[in-house]
């Protein structure tokens, strides 16, 4: 009796004892970042979030360590010296529509959020490539062109959300690419809270959308008659630290894709900072961190084509996906809505609404936007054996 008593206090100590051991804590995965060329630091994702926060920009390096920022080498290329087809592109410019901008921005900030690993973001790029998809389909409708574009998906085998890739095959491999990214993010709720991101970055997004519907519009380009290759990107997770964007463009530096511009454009639709400082509505033109010659083209193409002018700005480093192009060896550039100091101050918030936004504005984007990508499209100079330190172009 004194054993079998004995032992039931033991069990029971035991049992109590055992109450009180604690969870092991699940510890939350560390990410490499680098905030200034050199400049690394290592982060939770929450963290990345406070840092977004604060207004400080970053660029998720995890994976691609191997590339210093500080000697990587930006191929130069010769970028014509003036505009040349306006007699093709004014008449493509009148086939956009500020109409279809405001309708699809309006279905693609009804997704709950476009947060990166949620359920609504992996849909919401899906929805995305449906589009393109209807827009190739449209293309060759009703008429004899041959349509040679392309679109398809660029999986990130760490989240469920997709890039989108869509490409108009040219006769030569260099490649124009014209970029947006498709997430969006509440800062205060990441995972699960109200993000719809009108602004940051649906405006973007369905900017390029239309210019891709109204490029194709020409029988010449739809067919692959171009002298280059243009490619128009929607990139995922760039609120994380432009994860979509630097796999795309690290792929394509590995396989040899002689990418010859990027303009990347991020926010494209709100005017009111700009009208409340009492400034004329402009086209904010990113002066650093960016190929200073192939900026300076683009300014000659917002004069040529858009109804507003240009302002220059600065954006700081790794503000967007431009910089993942940069990093990989290719010219990039960024428009952005206004001068940065005007912009939305409503994005990573439930504020980001499409009532904030302007589709007349993201008109005038997506008419430099198409004038960008026709212009450099039939630009037929080679791209030289020469390249320029990245330090160079700040």
């Amino acid at each position: 009796m004194k054993f079998a008593l004995a032992f039931s206090a033991l069990a029971a100590s035991t049992a109590v004892t055992a109450l009180y051991i604690p969870e092991p804590k699940i510890k939350e995965p560390v990410y490499t970042i680098e905030l200034a060329p050199g400049e690394t630091k290592l982060v939770t994702e929450s963290e990345k979030w406070e840092l977004l926060g604060q207004g400080k920009h970053f660029i998720d390096i995890t994976d691609y360590q191997h590339i210093d920022s500080r000697r990587v080498q930006v191929s130069a290329v010769a970028f014509p010296t003036s505009v040349t087809h306006q007699d093709v592109v004014k008449p493509l410019i009148s086939k956009l529509s500020a109409n279809n901008i405001q309708s699809t921005l309006q279905k693609y900030t009804s997704f709950n959020n476009r947060y990166y690993k949620s359920a609504t973001g992996k849909e919401a790029a899906e929805w995305l490539l449906q589009q393109v998809q209807g827009v190739i389909l449209n293309a060759g409708t009703g008429n004899s062109t041959r349509v040679a574009a392309s679109v398809k998906p660029f999986v990130h085998p760490n989240w469920g959300q997709t890039s989108v890739i869509a490409t108009i095959p040219g006769q030569s491999a260099n490649t124009i690419v014209v970029g947006s990214h498709l997430d969006s993010i509440n800062l205060r709720n990441p995972t699960s809270g109200r993000a719809p991101g009108a602004d940051d970055n649906g405006s973007g997004s369905m900017t390029i959308l239309e210019t891709f519907r109204a490029l194709l519009s020409d029988p010449q380009v739809a067919a692959g008659q171009a002298p280059n290759t243009i490619e128009f990107h929607w990139y995922a997770a760039e609120e994380a630290g432009l994860l979509g964007s630097q796999a795309i463009f690290a792929a394509y530096k590995k396989e040899g894709r002689q990418v010859k511009a990027m303009l990347n454009q991020d926010m494209t639709g709100y005017v009111k900072g700009t009208l409340d400082a009492n400034q004329p509505e402009a086209l904010g033109v990113v002066t650093d961190n960016v190929d200073k010659n192939l900026t300076a083209f683009i300014k000659k193409v917002i004069a040529a084509y858009c109804a507003i002018p240009s302002v220059d700005t600065r954006c700081g480093y790794a503000c967007s996906d431009h910089a993942s192009a940069n990093r990989n060896g290719y010219p990039s550039s960024f428009v952005i809505e206004s001068a940065m100091e005007y912009s939305s101050e409503l994005i990573h918030s439930t504020g980001d609404t499409i009532e904030t936004v302007s589709a007349e504005h993201m008109l005038e984007h997506a008419k430099m936007s198409l004038g960008f990508a026709y212009e450099l499209g039939y630009a037929e100079e080679k791209i030289p054996c020469v390249y320029t330190p990245m330090t160079h172009l700040h």
